[in-house]
């Protein structure tokens, strides 16, 4: 009797313990798991935020304006396309494409369980097999929709800083259309729609390249179509650099992309509704966040070393570095191997901003080494230290590379010869706010009706 008594409390403990550890109901972890990624989905909305901020401090006064509304236009033409036929591209019957391509179907809708439930039309003695079905996809169709169709707008973002200042706005926004209605969810199909890529092993958790690298492949064929700033390049190979228009505006953004990109990675579990699954998206938390710090850190003190001074922007970007690189393997490892990983993206994505100096590829907020040597970089790291083969990744890199490279090569090609894709050289000298938008961003007053 003294035993039992002494040993009441821990049966207590067992006793309220137990569910911790019991399988979660199939209906609980749906809502869980749905609700989860409606919440990151819109953590990654918000990074829409980010890298408008990122870019508007980075340009000249002068052309802020328009880089507001460009990212305004890129969130809102990329899912639009997105959801009229990239979704269903991406993702829908890719294995009857031979693992390379979806279905052209329009629209991603719900399925038939869901819009029975959801309006009301279902049968009360069906109800219950209705639930049941709709149970096993895990998350609400529209959760995965939605979720997706932030990432399209994360890529197609990417491409909005290296071109800044000197793109025709009509010709952007066609670009942007395309990428998110073709280019993006051909290739996504090849690895995250099960295709091809997948049945081969290859692994990308969160996209470092069917997002990032994608972006900065896109990014990189623009910008040499464009051609640099004026008198960014001169004789005796001299570099102009142009003044960030407001360094706050651009930690601001750096910022809001690390907060969203806990969703952006977080979220690509999927389903969230166990104990195993909640301990892996922690550990999918603090990775991405100590492989941003160690990005940080690492840009920093290369920048003090290749520099001789402390480079705020190198810091900036550097931490974003490490956030693309971690991106495709966050979920396995110790955090002190995502520091390294971080680091080590950072540093490559450093040393590739005068490799393009010298190419003369004029990327205005260092989008490309940023998004495209990282993401290339942390494709890899997981063939090296992580599940996946080095070779089969290697193999996801440049085919995909190839492909989005091609690609954009050819629509930046065509919309150059056709509508023509840079401003004029006063459009160039004056700003695109004054001569585009009729604007200054920051005048003595508003016309009345300027703003609601």
């Amino acid at each position: 009797m003294k035993n039992i008594v002494k040993n009441l409390p821990i049966c207590f403990l067992a006793l309220f313990s137990v569910p911790a550890f019991a399988d979660v109901a199939p209906e609980t972890s749906y809502v869980v798991s749905t609700l989860v990624m409606l919440l990151c989905a819109a953590l990654i909305m918000w990074m829409a935020a980010g890298f408008c901020m990122l870019e508007a401090g980075m340009v000249q006064s002068k052309s802020t304006a328009v880089i507001c509304l460009k990212n305004l236009l890129i969130y809102s033409i990329s899912c639009i396309c997105f959801y009229l036929i990239g979704y269903n591209l991406m993702f829908l019957d890719v294995d009857m494409g031979g693992g390379w391509i979806g279905s052209f179907t329009f629209l991603s809708e719900m399925t038939p369980s869901e819009q029975s439930l959801v309006f009301g039309t279902v049968d009360e003695t069906q109800k219950a097999s209705t639930i049941i079905d709709v149970v096993r996809q895990d998350h609400s169709s529209m959760a995965g929709t939605f979720f997706q169709m932030t990432f399209v707008a994360t890529a197609a973002s990417v491409i909005s800083g290296a071109v800044a200042e000197r793109i025709r706005l009509w010709a952007f926004f066609l670009f942007v259309a395309l990428m998110a209605a073709f280019i993006y969810p051909i290739q996504g199909a090849w690895s995250w729609g099960g295709g091809w890529l997948a049945d081969m092993g290859f692994v990308d958790f969160a996209g470092s390249t069917v997002v990032h690298s994608v972006g900065g492949w896109a990014a990189f064929t623009g910008a040499y179509f464009l051609g640099p700033r004026k008198d960014k390049y001169q004789e005796g190979g001299v570099v102009k650099n142009y003044f960030p228009s407001s360094v706050p505006f651009v930690s601001l953004g750096v910022f809001i992309l690390w907060f969203g990109w806990l969703g952006f990675n977080g979220g690509s579990l999927f389903v969230t509704g166990g104990v195993g699954e909640m301990s892996k998206m922690s550990l999918v938390f603090i990775n991405t966040n100590l492989a941003a710090c160690g990005g940080a850190v690492c840009a920093l003190l290369l920048g003090r070393l290749l520099y001789g001074r402390i480079n705020i922007l190198l810091a900036l970007n550097g931490a974003l570095a490490g956030l693309v690189s971690i991106t495709a393997g966050p979920d396995f490892g110790s955090p002190l191997y995502s520091i390294m990983i971080g680091a080590v993206g950072s540093a490559l994505a450093t040393v590739s901003v005068p490799i393009l100096d010298k190419l003369k590829i004029d990327d205005v907020v260092g989008a490309i080494p940023v998004h495209l040597v990282a993401g290339i970089w942390g494709t890899l790291a997981v063939g090296i230290w992580g599940p996946a083969s080095f070779t089969t990744q290697l193999i996801g890199v440049l085919t995909v590379g190839w492909f989005v490279g091609l690609g954009s090569a050819l629509i930046w090609w065509i919309l150059k010869k056709t509508i023509g894709i840079r401003v004029s050289e006063d459009t160039e000298d004056l700003g695109q706010d004054l001569l585009e938008l009729g604007i200054e961003t920051e005048p003595d007053s508003f016309p009345m009706g300027g703003l609601g």
